[in-house]
């Protein structure tokens, strides 16, 4: 493979000295528009590209942030990181982005192989428990806010959805339909998503004895959906309604409803957190806990750029609603006793 072209064929070629090229790629204050000009021309002309990179960290800026997410096939990610990289390039910002698939020895591999490469990281950790991941934040040496995690004892920067909020007005609704026996399918019991949800379903029926509502944890994954429906359907104690704990575990539910033949809200109540463009093809429309990504992204972009400024702004939250539609319904037989 040929050789890169470097600022020494430029300054061979331009008749200059490399120091010469070196000032007026760098965009140096004291170069003549003349020497500008030789150079500027001789480098168009053998094609140099200059390192960027190299130029960053040389001026301690790269002008890049990093953002890892534990499945950026997930749409909530996929939404929330093109607005975040929308405000990050206003501000002259490009993104490096890093899938951890989930694993926090991921988290902190790509933390470790992005920290000389970029001025900041917005980071969705696997595992907010995980002892080494605490450990690798705490020697990071650049500004990072966290996306929707909250980690015990700290103070770091994070902007955090209010789940607790959106979950209780979800049950609420079912319980107030008449469903007695409500179950929630959620993901990793390690992130503040799901343990927020827990906390506020603890405290959901305290003055409501004859509701029953069970959570399963396990992974934001359609297998954890599926199995975890086919249990519960399959129990002498069933749930009239289920709350998926995201769209990737609506979409196991939803396999399972469908082998097992079973019609929604006729013979099943079912609520769904997010929005998804595949949902809009689904009759009856879902009920859906809602929360908006592109608010999020902003705001996480924005809570760096503030960041990398010098400002030590912590927690920023931000709303969840529910939206109720025809997927929830009296369980049938309080509608056949209507």
């Amino acid at each position: 493979m040929p050789r890169p072209i470097g600022i020494h064929d430029v300054a061979k070629k331009a008749g200059v000295a490399a120091s010469s090229v070196s000032r007026v790629i760098s965009g140096h204050p004291n170069v003549s528009p003349e020497m500008k000009e030789r150079v500027l021309t001789a480098a168009a002309a053998l094609g140099y590209e200059p390192n960027i990179l190299a130029q960053g960290l040389r001026r301690g800026s790269t002008q890049t942030i990093g953002l890892v997410v534990p499945d950026i096939s997930n749409p909530l990610f996929s939404e929330l990181v093109f607005h975040a990289e929308n405000t990050l390039n206003a501000a002259g910002y490009a993104l490096l982005i890093a899938n951890s698939q989930g694993v926090p020895g991921s988290d902190i591999t790509h933390i470790k192989l992005l920290r000389q490469r970029v001025d900041g990281f917005l980071l969705s950790l696997s595992d907010e428990t995980d002892a080494q991941t605490a450990s690798a934040l705490k020697e990071l040496d650049k500004p990072f806010v966290l996306l929707d995690r909250d980690i015990a004892k700290t103070k770091y920067s994070s902007v955090l959805w209010d789940h607790g909020s959106g979950i209780k007005a979800a049950a609420t609704h079912l319980a107030d339909l008449g469903h007695r026996r409500i179950a929630m399918i959620d993901g990793n019991p390690r992130v503040h998503p799901t343990r927020a949800r827990s906390l506020a379903l603890q405290t959901a029926f305290e003055d409501r004895p004859e509701v029953h509502l069970a959570k399963y944890d396990g992974a934001f994954t359609p297998d954890h959906g599926e199995r975890t429906t086919d249990f519960l359907l399959g129990g002498e104690n069933a749930p009239t309604a289920i709350i998926a704990g995201s769209v990737q575990i609506l979409i196991g539910v939803l396999r399972c409803l469908r082998r097992r033949k079973l019609r929604v809200p006729d013979d099943l109540s079912l609520v769904t957190i997010d929005h998804a463009p595949m949902l809009e093809f689904i009759d009856p429309p879902l009920a859906t806990i809602d929360r908006d990504c592109g608010d999020f992204g902003r705001a996480a972009a924005q809570l760096l750029l503030d960041r990398l400024e010098g400002r030590t702004t912590r927690k920023r939250p931000l709303p969840v609603n529910f939206d109720p539609k025809s997927s929830c319904a009296p369980p049938m037989d309080k509608a056949r006793s209507a």
